[in-house]
């Protein structure tokens, strides 16, 4: 089974259709892979480099171009157990990025230093999910 690793094209271009003046948030759900696959001209290559360690080299050197963005991390949890749906749908990692608008993720991806660092998370992750949010305020009851 292949997973999830980039946006697909369709999927990518609705998110530019989408307001891009207002605040985001972006869920992440990862699945890391037991040893890293860089590619052979990566200077990781071979180093025997676990996912989580080529995820967490992903986060520390993209962290100062998403600040640069304005954009930043306002949530993270450790995924435990599936308790409703597939298990197979377990997580290694979760957490929601902000961005202060869909233009400053267009920004980051497109970055050129950040095109040649996103190698790393390419290395590490096994599957993933990425979900734009409109943020809300919560109300009194679920979903209000």
């Amino acid at each position: 089974m292949s997973g999830h690793i980039d946006p697909e094209r369709e999927a990518w271009d609705i998110f530019k259709t989408l307001p891009r003046d207002q605040v985001i948030h972006m869920l992440n759900l990862v699945r890391l892979k037991p040893l890293a696959t860089y590619p052979a001209d990566h200077p990781d290559h071979a180093k025997g480099l676990s996912g989580l360690e080529a995820y967490r080299a992903y986060g520390r050197t993209t962290a100062p171009i998403l600040k640069k963005l304005g954009g930043r991390q306002v949530w993270a949890g450790k995924p435990q157990v599936m308790v409703t749906g597939p298990a197979s749908e377990a997580w290694d990692i979760a957490f929601i990025a902000e961005y202060p608008n869909s233009q400053a993720f267009i920004d980051m991806v497109r970055d050129p230093e950040y095109r040649l660092l996103v190698a790393h998370r390419t290395a590490g992750v096994e599957d993933s999910r990425l979900l734009r949010l409109d943020p809300i305020t919560p109300g009194e009851g679920f979903g209000e």
